[in-house]
């Protein structure tokens, strides 16, 4: 198996922990850190750790290309390079284990540039059983850029493709899923595209179903502290996994994705057992990576079991609702 993903908009996640966070206070760090991220290669970077061969296709400045030649996962990269600096997106970790996230805003794109990303993924999809699309797409001219001809290169390749967006990105996708057979939304994400109110496991598959209906093949829906919810027009399952601690939820989702895409191997969307398999990894790599200090997992070492429920009650409340 052979996953390559795609990371349109990449970024310099820097990480600052500190005691604790009083907004207009002067706050001292403990520990600060730096690592080439972008939600696709962090996906890579734990595909790499299970064996599974990945190339991170990633838009980055020019001017922080040193920066990843240098990353642990630069053999993993396959840089498109625009002009200036890489976006930086911050975590800022207090002592009681709580992540406040920034994330710097996506600049928009070149046709050109658009089209050499584009050019650089399908040249990496020959072989491939999977392109993940993750992350933010950038807006190209006057709207969001124009993923027609990667998803139709990808499907024609026979490539089965999967998206980690929110937003436009996903209702582009829900619209018009050109070949996309996987969608990975939070709760919050889910809610938006359906206009649906999140307050219990049921309605999660309910909402899951309505986008199932438009051609999606399979929704892993992911809840955070409730666990993963995967969902095809026939079947649910849902998986939970609990964490030794609580150090950083930066990329914990990421990490979620490259657990099921390990789980499900070369399993069908449509094959209960495969899900199981992949609901189960999932919940168990989200566990693992929110109790690491880093964005990227650095090991899968200590990976907790998880606790899978095919068919679940569906009127379990979720502790973390959402709405549109």
């Amino acid at each position: 198996m052979t996953i390559v993903t795609l990371t349109a908009a990449g970024a310099v996640d820097a990480t600052y922990r500190v005691a604790s966070v009083r907004p207009g206070a002067f706050t001292r760090a403990s520990s600060y850190e730096r690592e080439m991220s972008g939600k696709g290669v962090n996906v890579s970077a734990g595909l790499a750790l299970a064996g599974v061969p990945t190339a991170a296709v990633v838009v980055i400045g020019a001017d922080d290309l040193d920066f990843a030649h240098r990353s642990p996962h630069a053999a993993l990269l396959r840089p498109v390079t625009v002009p200036g600096a890489t976006r930086v997106n911050t975590s800022i970790i207090d002592d009681a284990g709580a992540t406040t996230k920034v994330n710097a805003p996506t600049l928009p794109v070149t046709a050109e540039t658009w089209d050499a990303v584009v050019q650089a993924t399908l040249a990496e999809l020959d072989g491939a059983d999977w392109l993940v699309v993750s992350g933010t797409v950038p807006v190209v001219g006057d709207g969001l850029a124009d993923l027609s001809a990667l998803l139709a290169g990808a499907r024609d390749r026979g490539v089965r493709i999967a998206v980690d967006g929110s937003g436009a990105v996903l209702a582009r996708v829900a619209a018009h899923p050109d070949g996309v057979r996987l969608i990975k939304p939070n709760a919050d994400e889910l809610a938006e595209l359906t206009g649906r109110a999140l307050r219990t496991l049921g309605d999660v598959v309910e909402a899951a179903r309505s986008v199932i209906a438009g051609g999606i093949e399979a929704v892993y829906a992911s809840l955070g502290a409730d666990g993963v919810l995967v969902v095809t027009a026939s079947f649910a399952v849902h998986a939970s996994a609990r964490a030794v601690r609580l150090a950083n939820t930066a990329g914990a989702g990421d990490a979620s994705l490259a657990g099921f895409l390990v789980g499900l191997g070369s399993g069908a969307l449509d094959d209960a057992d495969a899900l199981v398999a992949a609901a189960s990894a999932a919940a168990s790599w989200g566990a693992h990576a929110v109790a690491q200090a880093s964005t990227l997992l650095p090991s899968l070492d200590g990976m907790p079991e998880a606790v899978v429920t095919r068919a679940p009650d569906l009127a379990t409340p979720l502790s973390e609702p959402a709405s549109p």
